[in-house]
């Protein structure tokens, strides 16, 4: 009996050392991340390529995306255990994209609970089964419909949430980067996790609105953070010069846009004429540019 007891704590201690680990970096006191590749997401890298993390409080601690696959979920679970004993209470998603929600599934146990925009849900029902028929395809992952795992509370405006000691302050935003972005805000360290309305380095892409994400970088710019944790792209220390090629960016979108709509120009032309002079500046320009403008366009097309 005492050896199989011993056999069983080795296969264990020697399982719990094979399992991944992903690498994360403690950017303030209780706030460890996970940054991702400038990379699109394929078969290579199964769509890990995002930043995610997790935030450590006296009482217990919320993940703030999980991931781009199943895997890469566990991984991170993995790394917390190596942090901090603490439980996970809250998985916070902060939009619908994969690379943000595939992890969800190695998170859901009791006690757990999975927090996102009023709209994510509905967003995950309708894109959930092309996710599903897509997933082997184009990221060369398995997954099942309990990898799809929609908010518990949802976020009309502002949340607060408690983890003991500190209080994550979330807000749902008006449709930008998605029609579902969620920030959150610890005010201990001063730390704004933005998610994907920030991209540094990587090209931004708009899956909602244009003039919506403008809108939302003027007001945040006015605020004083100590430091950003952008969705895609290093930390940000130095809000908000590091956030102003973003802006440029956008706003080139929509002046040239809308100068090709006024001149009677079609999305065709759009397509082929906007924003090139950006290219220089920005990682995966070509694998997302053009979707931008066309995103853009159908926003404009109909402005007063």
């Amino acid at each position: 009996m005492r050896k199989l007891l011993f056999f069983l704590m080795l296969l264990a201690s020697r399982t719990a050392a094979a399992a991944p680990v992903l690498s994360i970096t403690e950017v303030a006191p209780g706030i460890h991340v996970h940054f991702g590749v400038h990379e699109a997401p394929d078969t290579r890298n199964h769509g890990a390529i995002a930043n995610i993390g997790f935030i450590v409080g006296d009482r217990c601690i919320a993940v703030i995306d999980t991931g781009g696959n199943p895997e890469q979920g566990r991984a991170l679970k993995n790394a917390i255990k190596h942090v901090s004993n603490k439980p996970v209470c809250y998985v916070i998603n902060t939009h619908v994209h994969p690379d943000h929600i595939y992890g969800n599934s190695a998170f859901k146990e009791a006690g757990v609970q999975f927090v996102g925009h009023e709209k994510l849900a509905r967003a995950m029902a309708a894109r959930g089964p092309f996710y599903l028929e897509k997933a082997r395809d184009l990221l060369g992952i398995e997954l099942s419909p309990k990898d799809i795992i929609p908010p518990d509370l949802l976020v009309g405006h502002s949340m607060d949430l408690d983890l003991g000691g500190r209080i994550l302050k979330l807000t749902a935003h008006p449709a930008a980067h998605t029609d579902n972005d969620l920030t959150v805000y610890d005010p201990l360290t001063e730390t704004f996790w933005m998610a994907d309305l920030l991209f540094i380095e990587h090209l931004p892409v708009i899956d909602g609105s244009l003039k919506g994400w403008l809108g939302i970088l003027d007001e945040l710019e006015r605020q004083s953070f100590k430091r950003v944790i952008p969705g895609h792209g290093p930390l940000v220390t130095d809000w908000p010069q590091s956030m102003q090629p973003e802006k440029q960016y956008l706003q080139m979108l929509l002046t040239e846009i809308r100068a090709t709509i006024k001149e009677g120009g079609y999305l065709e032309q759009a397509l082929e004429t906007v924003g090139y002079t950006a290219k220089p500046h920005w990682k995966l320009f070509d694998e997302f540019h053009r979707k931008n403008v066309s995103t853009a366009f159908a926003e404009l097309e109909w402005d007063e």
